[in-house]
């Protein structure tokens, strides 16, 4: 059950650092702005992946910046309020810091909770589209040990710079070019439809598209895709009895 008054937040696609914008302080302030206005009434706080544009811990080092959002993360989390975090496609890397040090819950792959009275099936989204081959076997090298051991090798500076260099011929740098062309094409819309052949959810929350959707899916089902703090600026809030797809008001 979820406590009179209060709500669920979800929010995904912050990219925050990414090297092919130039808006990442200001990003980044609303970013922290909008966690302390749903600080006061928020029962449980989703982020949904690629909260950073890149994100690798070294044993004893972890990228600069991002201060401001991880003391408010941690703050939240500290006030009691449980905090998810799902590694997305740009923040795969993260492992033991950011539980131990802000007190949230890192995920590695889909969850499937009943919140208040409804079935959720989130995941950030990377990795699930049945279309994205090629990522598929990316994704294989992102997550292999020996692999990261050996990144881990690299000088920060070294490492750091490369994948700052990936970013930016990432689609960040392409202007965010990706379209919705229809749920037949929308790769996770179809997974989430071969999903519900097996089990039964009322809501799939997906970011990683950086699409503002809210679609039907099923019988009685909804497909959310929750855009992203780029374009955007959206999130998405559950109350317990509905779910609602919101912009930020700058």
């Amino acid at each position: 059950m979820i406590d009179q008054g209060r709500k669920i937040y979800f929010i995904s696609d912050v990219h925050l650092g990414a090297p092919a914008l130039n808006n990442n302080a200001e990003r980044e302030r609303l970013f922290v702005q909008w966690l302390d206005e749903i600080k006061d009434d928020a029962a449980m706080l989703f982020l949904m992946g690629d909260i950073f544009d890149y994100w690798f811990e070294y044993k004893k080092v972890v990228p600069r910046g991002f201060t401001r959002s991880l003391g408010k993360i941690a703050e939240i989390a500290d006030s009691g309020i449980p905090v998810h975090f799902f590694t997305g496609n740009h923040d795969i890397w993260v492992f033991d810091y950011l539980p131990s040090e802000l007190g949230i819950q890192v995920h590695y792959t889909e969850m499937h909770v009943t919140l208040g009275n409804k079935k959720f099936f989130l995941a950030h989204g990377d990795g699930l589209d049945p279309f994205d081959t090629g990522y598929h076997f990316l994704k294989k090298v992102f997550t292999n040990r020996f692999f990261q051991w050996m990144f881990a090798r690299l000088h920060p500076n070294f490492g750091i710079k490369i994948a700052h260099g990936w970013s930016k011929k990432s689609r960040l740098d392409k202007g965010m070019g990706d379209e919705f062309k229809g749920p037949e094409k929308e790769g996770l819309y179809v997974f989430a439809n071969s999903v519900l052949e097996k089990e039964e959810f009322d809501y799939f929350i997906f970011g990683h598209r950086h699409l503002l959707l809210d679609l039907p899916i099923g019988n009685h089902s909804r497909y959310i895709n929750l855009g992203d703090w780029i374009n955007h600026f959206s999130y998405g809030v559950f109350d317990g009895e509905k779910f609602e797809l919101k912009r930020y008001k700058k």
